[in-house]
């Protein structure tokens, strides 16, 4: 899908973007100078290690289950519940099952 079509077309957040074993996968939505929208899949077992980011982000499960820490908390999202990575706060994600996500990240 171009991303033309992709400005005018109506989508399934769970149909754009497959599992694939062993695997995490990312498909950017939107790429600007102020802000991105990258969805991700996460198979059984996957993750992310900790880290952090100068901006605040949005993360909505839409598939599965995550574990997600911020500053050694764990937090568990399900899907349809969302949760906000505060700017510059250490934090990682895990996948207990496998899950799908849409990080939204707001530079400016």
């Amino acid at each position: 899908m171009s991303n033309q079509n992709t400005k005018k077309a109506k989508m399934n957040l769970g149909s754009m973007l497959d599992y694939q074993e062993n695997s995490v996968v990312s498909r950017a939505l939107i790429n600007k100078d102020v802000g991105t929208v990258t969805l991700f899949s996460f198979d059984k077992g996957e993750g992310l290690s900790e880290h952090t980011a100068p901006f605040d982000a949005l993360v909505y499960v839409f598939d599965g289950e995550a574990e997600i820490f911020i500053s050694s908390e764990k937090f568990v999202l399900k899907e349809g519940q969302m949760i906000i990575l505060p700017a510059n706060e250490p934090h990682a994600l895990n996948a207990p099952e496998k899950f799908k996500m849409m990080l939204i990240m707001i530079k400016s």
